[in-house]
């Protein structure tokens, strides 16, 4: 991990989002290739984190075109301000040009400690959360991004 950065604002509250127009804002692992970049954003820099993934297909969730971007608001995306966002967007262009395919967004409801799981465990989400804590586990573990599939609905790491 190079660097932690902290989201000005999402909307919807906790929990995935799961249909369009559901005002949510996505939780779990994804991908993003440099087709992904939109330097012509109207909120300044942004680029999509590829919502829907494939666990989101297989479990019916649809939408589209979820940005991480410049200023703060938002209605499903994750707004970073002016400032973070060019930070994040030139580190991203640069590791492009440098021949890096990918990189890897993983998106958190909470910081995934026992703590945290233990204080929302009577929620909706709990069961998705605890898929999502094994790969926060997995890193925080090996200190390198898990690889991820799909099996039964839920996210296979490594």
């Amino acid at each position: 991990m190079f660097k932690k950065y902290w989201v000005c604002y999402f909307s919807g509250g906790l929990g995935t989002k799961t249909k369009e127009g559901d005002g949510k804002s996505p939780e779990g692992f994804y991908f993003v290739r440099p087709s992904q970049l939109n330097p012509w954003s109207s909120f300044f820099l942004s680029f999509n984190i590829g919502y829907p993934n494939k666990f989101d297909r297989v479990n019916g969730y649809t939408g589209g075109l979820i940005m991480v971007h410049g200023n703060c608001v938002s209605i499903g995306c994750y707004a970073m301000t002016d400032t973070r966002i060019k930070e994040i967007y030139t580190i991203i262009h640069k590791a492009f040009e440098n021949g890096q395919p990918f990189f890897r967004i993983h998106i958190f409801p909470f910081k995934m400690t026992d703590n945290n799981m233990r204080k929302y465990r009577k929620k909706k989400w709990t069961d998705f959360w605890k898929n999502l804590k094994e790969g926060y586990d997995y890193f925080k573990k090996h200190k390198i991004p898990p690889d991820i599939s799909i099996r039964n609905k839920k996210y296979i790491f490594n």
